[in-house]
């Protein structure tokens, strides 16, 4: 499952992690002192103004949340173009979110007392390290490329000009009306026309070359040897029958999400973007360490990249025979710093030792119910009401909250006229789920919204009603544990195996609340034969679902449902608490530091400021926001963290 980002409005960051002056950092910390604010568990949580970003954690769960924009690379310029605003606008704004309580989160599992921190004042304040289905955990620790003999000379990189490579690519992805590319041999000799014919040949897959003599001189020629199939598949001759068809390698990207980051490399490789495989989405706001797999791609390619990419690292090169699928890891571990702590020490051990020993509610995180006055699980409720206008109406209509101005001018005039083509007009990024709404309604007709709705991607449809399922497990799982607490009881639900049975009388001594599961609304699943049970079916019958009829007549909108662990127990837990006087500099070092032989900095015994550095492994479909909710006792909505910001903000 994929992660997603907050792409309307979001505060302006600076264009790198240290334009902020040390002084404005530290005016902040001091400020943030001021700006606390309590929870419901009676404690309070301050953090830093750029957290209004959607990418504030990793979810670790394999799986794509709607997103008001699409991450088409063509749209960036655009997405990027509109964020600046007035921070106390964008405050005031954010009034019409969710907060946690909006989607039934809560309760703690936890008797400390909470205490304030900043989270991820910067990007590299979180650390993501996949762990393979194997149970490894990925490290970007080795550049070497395997030696390969059928590999081809490093010169194959450089030999071609950059006016030459934009010709062939043109060529190859029949850009334009010609059949050809020329290729002018400077210096000719045999060496050098061979290095040619291999570098058009590995860097263009689907192009063939041959030398001709043109007025005395010679040319290599460039052509498309089997027409438009070529470029799907790629050369079969070309890939040595004794090396494995997919390169594995580690991927370490800062601020970026994996689509973008394959996206990116597609682009400088000249492929298309299906050719690459992973196991899982990482976040964007952090730094990542992940498994990826191409298809016939070499190691020796990819290394090249290393020296033209920003934020990227690519090593741990190996060849094998299976791509990546997703959902193979076994989870993640998670590095993460919490600046200018205020709690005790003692605080902090009774927090850590809590996650460590008893560990949290596996609610969904916010992530997962979109960052508009409009909740994802709205539209996932009225898809399962088979209510299709009110789905259409949801989508489209005016919202308050925060939005780019292109979408508010658009659904601006969908109210006005119901017009789906001039309300496409006012819409600059086609690829948003309304675009596509749109262009459904354009193509299908108003009568037909079910058709028109079907042409947003399928994984985005089904995540609104997914959404719907983690919105009612959350508010069912928050009545669970008020009504019977932090142990088994008769009528809990525990899996054998992959099939739930429920926990009866004369066994529940054998069990404890780590082995309880709750189920996600579906066709295919049991209740507890407690009170929950019950308050499931109240729940769904006060949404005019019926709980016992979950199929749809559409069927890709039939529920089956799933059980879901309540209480998750870290693995790996580990923490320290550091002092710090610059806020700018990192509290530890990267893979690539290590790499690079970079020196961890020289920390100050009695500092200014106080960090706790926590590890912690999480097994997928988890969220690690979760996990710190519980440390900090903090709301972790993103409305709630804009308005304790509203000092910093002025």
């Amino acid at each position: 499952m994929e992660t997603v980002e907050m792409n309307s409005l979001s505060l302006k960051r600076p264009h790198s992690e240290d334009d902020v002056a040390n002084a404005d950092e530290i005016k902040r910390q001091k400020t943030s002192e001021k700006s606390k604010t309590g929870n419901d568990s009676g404690q309070s949580i301050e953090t830093v103004t750029e957290q209004p970003d959607k990418s504030l954690l990793e979810d670790t769960k394999n799986e794509i949340i709607p997103r008001e924009e699409s991450e088409e690379q063509e749209d960036e310029e655009l997405e990027d173009s509109d964020e600046d605003g007035d921070p106390e606008s964008f405050a005031d704004m954010m009034k019409h979110g969710l907060t946690e309580s909006d989607v039934g989160i809560t309760k703690f599992v936890s008797s400390h007392k909470g205490f304030s921190g900043i989270l991820k004042e910067r990007y590299s304040d979180f650390v993501v390290h996949e762990i393979g289905k194997d149970g490894r955990v990925s490290h970007l620790d080795d550049f070497s490329v395997p030696v390969d003999d059928e590999d081809p000379s490093e010169e194959t990189f450089t030999v071609l000009s950059d006016e030459d490579k934009q010709r062939l690519e043109e060529l190859q992805l029949l850009k334009n009306k010609e059949t050809s590319v020329a290729i002018e041999v400077i210096e000719d000799t045999k060496e050098k026309r061979t290095v040619i014919h291999q570098a058009v040949k590995s860097l263009f897959p689907g192009l063939e070359t041959k030398t001709e003599d043109r007025d005395g001189k010679k040319y290599i020629i460039a052509y498309h040897a089997a027409g438009k199939k070529a470029l799907a598949n790629p050369r079969k001759h070309s890939w040595p029958k004794s090396r494995g068809s997919y390169c594995h390698f580690v991927l370490y990207k800062e601020n970026k999400d994996t689509m973008d980051a394959i996206n990116v490399l597609s682009k400088f490789l000249r492929v298309k973007p299906n050719i690459f495989s992973y196991m899982g989405t990482k976040d964007k706001r952090a730094i990542t360490v992940q498994e990826i797999a191409v298809l016939r791609i070499t190691a020796q390619r990819l290394a090249h990249l290393n020296k033209c990419l920003m934020n990227f690292k690519l090593g741990n090169f190996s060849y094998k025979n299976h791509p990546l699928k997703l959902g193979e890891l076994q989870g993640n571990h998670f590095t993460v710093v919490l600046r200018n702590i205020t709690g005790t020490d003692d605080q902090i051990e009774q927090a850590m030792h809590s996650l460590r020993e008893i560990g949290f509610i596996n609610y969904y995180g916010m992530q997962r119910f979109g960052t508009t006055a409009v909740p994802t699980y709205q539209i996932g409720r009225a898809i399962l009401q088979n209510n299709w206008n009110e789905v259409m109406d949801l989508i489209l209509k005016p919202r308050p909250g925060a939005e780019k101005g292109y979408l508010v001018k658009c659904r601006e005039e969908w109210a006005k006229t119901k017009d789906p083509a001039a309300a496409l007009k006012k819409l600059p990024v086609k690829r948003c789920v309304e675009g596509q709404l749109l262009r459904g309604l354009l193509k299908y007709g108003m009568k037909n919204i079910i058709s028109a709705f079907g042409i947003i991607p399928r994984n985005n449809r089904l995540m609104y009603i997914h959404s719907y399922q983690s919105y009612v497990w959350n508010n069912m799982v928050s009545k669970r544990i008020e009504e019977y607490g932090l142990r088994a009881v008769p009528g809990d639900l525990t899996l054998k195996g992959a099939t739930a049975v429920h926990i009866e009388e004369g066994d529940v001594d054998n069990y404890t609340i780590h082995d309880v599961v709750m189920p996600l609304p579906g066709f295919d699943v049991i209740y507890p034969k407690h009170k929950i049970g019950e308050a499931y079916k109240e729940m769904l019958v006060a949404d005019n679902l019926d709980i016992n009829n979950m199929r749809h007549k559409i069927r890709d909108y039939s529920l089956s449902g799933a059980y879901r662990k309540i209480i998750i127990r870290p693995q790996n837990v580990n923490w320290e608490v550091v002092a710090y006087d610059d806020p700018r500099i990192p509290l530890f070092t990267t893979d690539l530091d290590k790499l690079e032989g970079k020196p961890l900095p020289v920390l100050p015994t009695d500092g200014k400021f106080r960090a706790l550095k926590m590890e912690f492994s999480l097994p997928p479909s988890t969220y690690a926001t979760m996990a710190i909710r519980e440390v900090l006792k903090m709301d972790t909505s993103i409305k709630n963290q804009t308005q304790l910001n509203t000092t910093w903000l002025r």
